[in-house]
């Protein structure tokens, strides 16, 4: 459920704030992103702050969350990415990966 229209709303509120700060310090935590100088011959991908209030099973707030995504529609196979890469692999797709070569010996 987001709660506000993005950065330029959320940055005014202090549980925005304080969500944006923890994602931020989540990221350099785990070098997950690096900031660099900017290619002038490069295509330059766009981020944006998601918002998201979770909730508990009985409706109360649990806690209020920012994400800092990658605005990767935008960009062109063979002009600004060859490969593409799924970081997180699903224990479905692991126990059936298993099943499957079980299955076939």
């Amino acid at each position: 459920m987001c709660e506000t229209d993005g950065y330029e709303e959320a940055h005014k509120v202090s549980k925005w704030k304080r969500a944006m700060e923890e994602e931020i310090s989540i990221i350099q935590k785990n070098s997950t992103k690096k900031l660099v100088e900017r290619p002038l011959d490069k295509n330059i991908i766009g981020v944006k702050w998601m918002f998201i209030t979770k909730l508990n099973a009985d409706g109360s707030i649990n806690k209020h969350k920012a994400r800092l995504v990658i605005k990767g529609y935008a960009q062109v196979f063979g002009f600004d990415y060859l490969d593409t890469f799924a970081l997180v692999a699903r224990l479905d797709t692991i126990r059936l990966l298993f099943a499957i070569a079980t299955h076939n010996n």
